[in-house]
């Protein structure tokens, strides 16, 4: 799914369906993603070790394969956000906002890039551009672009309404680990109190139609942020479902010869 329809269907009310990769560097994954039905996959910069050069690389695969591509960019600064639009994504996730000033910043840049500087702030602050035709130039380079604000602490979500005042947010992200120790509940996703900040995130998000993505990482998990109204579905990562699957499968094999099966651990990590 290419990036206009994948806001399309966004704001149509349906929902949209993707995973992170962490793992995935080489470009040769191509032929296995365009078969996987993903609307979308987020490429990680803030967790996984990935250069602008591979960035790039990885974009250029991803829609290729139909595939919308998202960089989740290191932390909340401008600078980062236009370097991954100058890469070819299509979406910016920007982890980890807590300010209303971080979240102008960002927004802008997507918004307006590559205006920077003086030029910026005066978009930012005053809605003015340098021009009725530079406006209509930079709304026709950044049609496709998007951004994605990371609510993922107590702070954050304690500022939320006046972060989506913000305006241009076109989705909000929640991290389960960032969010659930912020909580004083770490990892304990079926905890209450967890659960009721995450469903009154959603629902006040959808109420300005801003869809939400609660990046879970098993199918009960996932499912659950979907019937708490996430429709921005992000579901685990290339690493875990790989791990997974071939665990599955490896020890489907092992009880048909009567080896016995293995017990299976989590390796793959929390992002």
């Amino acid at each position: 799914m290419n990036a206009t329809k994948l806001r399309r269907t966004l704001k149509s009310g349906g929902h949209v369906f993707g995973c992170m990769l962490s793992q995935m560097a080489s470009t040769r994954f191509e032929q296995v993603l365009a078969g996987s039905t993903l609307d979308y996959a987020i490429i990680d910069s803030e967790h996984g070790s990935r250069d602008r050069t591979e960035i790039q690389s990885l974009c250029a695969m991803l829609r290729h394969a139909d595939i919308t591509p998202v960089v989740r960019v290191p932390i909340p600064k401008a600078e980062y956000v236009a370097m991954a639009l100058d890469a070819g994504t299509a979406g910016v996730l920007v982890p980890y906002c807590e300010t209303v000033e971080e979240v102008q910043a960002v927004v802008a840049t997507v918004k307006w890039h590559p205006l920077k500087g003086e030029y910026l702030r005066r978009a930012v602050e005053d809605n003015v551009l340098p021009s009725p035709e530079t406006k209509k130039y930079l709304q026709g380079r950044r049609k496709e672009s998007f951004v994605i604000i990371g609510i993922e602490s107590e702070p954050a979500y304690k500022n939320l309404d006046a972060i989506l005042d913000v305006g241009g947010i076109d989705g909000v992200f929640i991290g389960p680990n960032d969010m659930s120790t912020s909580l004083g509940v770490p990892d304990d996703y079926s905890n209450k109190k967890y659960l009721k900040v995450i469903a009154d995130i959603i629902k006040r998000c959808e109420a300005r139609k801003i869809p939400v993505m609660v990046h879970q990482q098993t199918i009960e998990t996932s499912s659950k942020a979907i019937d708490l109204g996430a429709r921005f579905i992000l579901h685990s990562t290339d690493g875990r479902m790989l791990q997974r699957i071939i665990q599955q499968e490896m020890n489907a094999l092992r009880k048909a010869a009567g080896a016995g099966v293995k017990a299976t651990k989590d390796t793959a990590g929390t992002v």
